[in-house]
């Protein structure tokens, strides 16, 4: 499969495989599930969810963990990491492709894009907004790592794989009629569930009087 940027095919191909082996489930779970406590505290009546990038699963089962009735769908573009994601997930619920190649065709209560923006073309930044504005009937939520301007960082011997900058600001500045309602820190060295030193943001679509 061809795709439009060199940050996809990365992704998509042996490095994503990679990435599946390196990530311990269990442990993940757990500190997923403190993460998204938190986070839910300030929504209402979810019911469904999407995650975007959501490679093998693990936010969703921490989601669902928590929100037991909850409809899961997920966009993911690593081929071995939907063949595990289908064993978690029903497959019709499932999108493989690229998130710039998703047709955002249904609304969900809250969508969800946690670790993978910072992985992406940063010119395809707008796009994909779009793609989780569109998707999204009511929140939206976006845990990355944060950085007031646009920078780029190495990554395990790699260059242009890992951008730094504000994306729930750039979103806000597309969207006036998206609003801030929440946001935290969770820092690696978290005696309990620690997170790569992630910041998260809760997003909501003003309501039409």
């Amino acid at each position: 499969m061809s795709y439009k940027t060199e940050q996809e095919s990365f992704w998509a191909g042996e490095f994503g495989k990679e990435y599946i082996n390196r990530n311990n489930a269990e442990e993940a779970i757990a500190t997923n599930i403190a993460l998204f406590s938190n986070i839910f505290k300030s929504t209402n009546s979810i019911s469904s969810v999407i995650e975007f990038g959501a490679n093998i699963g693990i936010n969703l089962q921490a989601i669902k963990q928590l929100l037991p009735s909850v409809d899961v769908s997920a966009v993911e573009i690593n081929p071995e990491a939907v063949k595990l994601l289908k064993s978690k997930i029903s497959p019709k619920k499932i999108s493989h492709c690229s998130i710039l190649d998703y047709n955002a065709d249904k609304l969900f209560d809250l969508v969800l894009i946690k670790g993978v923006l910072i992985h992406l073309e940063p010119e395809e930044l707008p796009n994909v907004y779009s793609k989780l504005y569109e998707s999204a009937d009511r929140y939206i939520c976006i845990a990355e790592y944060y950085n007031p301007t646009p920078i780029e960082v190495p990554y395990r011997g790699f260059s242009k794989k890992l951008f730094k900058r504000d994306f729930a600001g750039e979103i806000l500045d597309m969207y006036p009629d998206l609003e801030l309602v929440d946001y935290g820190f969770v820092y690696h060295r978290d005696n309990n569930f620690k997170q790569d030193d992630l910041t998260w943001f809760l997003l909501e679509k003003k309501q039409s009087s």
